[in-house]
């Protein structure tokens, strides 16, 4: 068998004429073998993603696991309660019909896309056409990720809050646009900031993300904000992505709005909302797109490329959701304001003063002036070694988020105390713990 080696575009080629006779045309094969451990291992798109800043903080509560210690764990917006029986029921019945198992629709089923607008004109007074204004998305996550994939051309200007949910910025840094940061908060801040970044951004920006209640903060917006959001939006032709998660998940006595009831929104706004929250059902990657029809069209083109739509005793179910009692919806809600309570009442009495969250499933917790200078993920680390809790490292939802942690209102009320209880301790011996953490840093730097 002759052999031989060339080289092509930085790719080691080999090849060798095999001593077989090919019986299509009787002549000998050329065989060529890639050599593999010259080839390129990191990718343009993998490459600006930087490392997962939670694995460090899951890889030692793994190994502390591992080891038979008690972790309570705050650190994974990953409701803990079942999915309320009467949505199981459904799915179960559904399921049984052998015409479910078939494919899907990418765009969701007519049943549920309906559902959704009935939904909109309860809680907002707003009339979505179900057959051009929505879709069904495989969790609000795929949603955002697939419409910055079908509007975002390399070296686009997208407008994204620090800190800010992972896949807010980093949907677009991955379909090859970059992102410029604004502030989070729904106030002055921000509006100026937009104002900044239109004046000397080039290319001009072409979307904004909102995220309102907002995660990892829990800060909310008002229709006087979304108002001011909308004008200058529709003013510089720059498209709205409103992140609409947590709409149910609140604590006071005026729900959150939607930027879709705010007069001419659907002129540049989509507004994303989810099934996992407000229903216990995070598994079952259920979420919706609704709002501006050319984002709609283009999320729609894109998803009919990648996917068939979610399992269709799933829809069917999500649909029976949405159209059935709310009392469940309600129970979650009050579930998660008793566990902040507890958890915000406690680290108060342990030394630890953190804002009450009104709304969402976290609480946007500052790190305590003795602890700043380490930063949210050493913090992170010490909280995990030493009190047995672990939550998530501000740093993981942008630069800007590094001097918090998110505590997740995950564990039940007597899990919550004994985290406190185990904070209060770890808090009260501080000056030994940062002396030996500090010793640490100074042997690993």
């Amino acid at each position: 068998m002759a052999a031989g080696m060339t080289v092509v575009h930085g790719l080691a080629v080999i090849f060798c004429f095999s001593d077989q006779v090919d019986p299509c045309d009787g002549r000998k094969s050329l065989v060529l073998l890639l050599d593999v451990g010259k080839m390129e291992t990191e990718f343009h798109r993998i490459k600006r993603l930087p490392p997962y800043v939670f694995a460090e903080v899951n890889a030692m509560k793994a190994r502390a696991r591992a080891a038979g210690e008690d972790i309570i764990d705050f650190g994974m917006g990953n409701p803990d309660q079942p999915t309320p029986a009467h949505i199981v029921d459904k799915l179960v019945e559904a399921a049984r019909n052998p015409k479910a198992h078939r494919y899907s629709m990418s765009r969701g089923i007519p049943g549920l896309r309906k559902a959704l607008s009935g939904y909109y004109q309860r809680r907002f007074g707003v009339d979505i056409d179900p057959e051009s204004e929505c879709i069904v998305t495989l969790g609000s996550k795929e949603g955002l990720a697939n419409l910055a994939s079908a509007i975002t051309s390399p070296g686009d200007t997208l407008l994204v809050p620090n800190p800010s949910y992972p896949i807010h910025p980093y949907g677009f840094i991955i379909a090859g646009g970059s992102v410029r940061h604004v502030p989070v908060t729904p106030d002055r801040d921000l509006l100026l900031a937009l104002e900044r970044a239109v004046k000397h951004s080039v290319p001009k920006p072409v979307a904004l993300v909102i995220n309102y209640p907002s995660n990892p903060t829990a800060l909310v917006a008002d229709l006087d904000f979304y108002g001011q959001i909308v004008d200058f939006c529709r003013h510089h032709s720059i498209y709205v992505l409103s992140d609409l998660a947590y709409a149910e998940i609140y604590f006071n006595d005026q729900p959150p709005p939607s930027i879709l009831q705010i007069p001419g929104a659907r002129d540049v706004a989509i507004e994303f909302t989810s099934m996992s929250k407000s229903y216990n059902m995070p598994g079952w990657r259920i979420g919706f797109a609704a709002g501006n029809k050319t984002l709609i069209g283009a999320l729609s083109r894109i998803k009919s490329y990648l996917d068939y739509g979610a399992f269709t005793p799933i829809q069917v179910a999500s649909a029976a959701a949405l159209n059935g009692p709310q009392d469940c919806v309600r129970d979650i809600r009050e579930l998660y304001k008793a566990r902040r309570d507890v958890l915000i009442e406690g680290l108060e009495s342990a030394g630890w003063t953190v804002p009450s969250p009104p709304a969402t499933m976290f609480a946007w917790a500052p790190i305590p002036p003795a602890f700043v200078h380490l930063g949210s993920l050493e913090f992170s680390k010490l909280l995990l070694s030493e009190a047995k809790v672990a939550v998530a490292p501000g740093i993981g939802f942008g630069e800007h988020g590094d001097g918090h942690v998110r505590i997740g209102l995950v564990e039940n009320r007597h899990r919550t105390r004994q985290a406190v209880r185990n904070i209060k301790s770890f808090l009260s011996s501080y000056d030994k713990v940062l002396e030996e953490s500090e010793k640490r840093l100074a042997v690993g730097s």
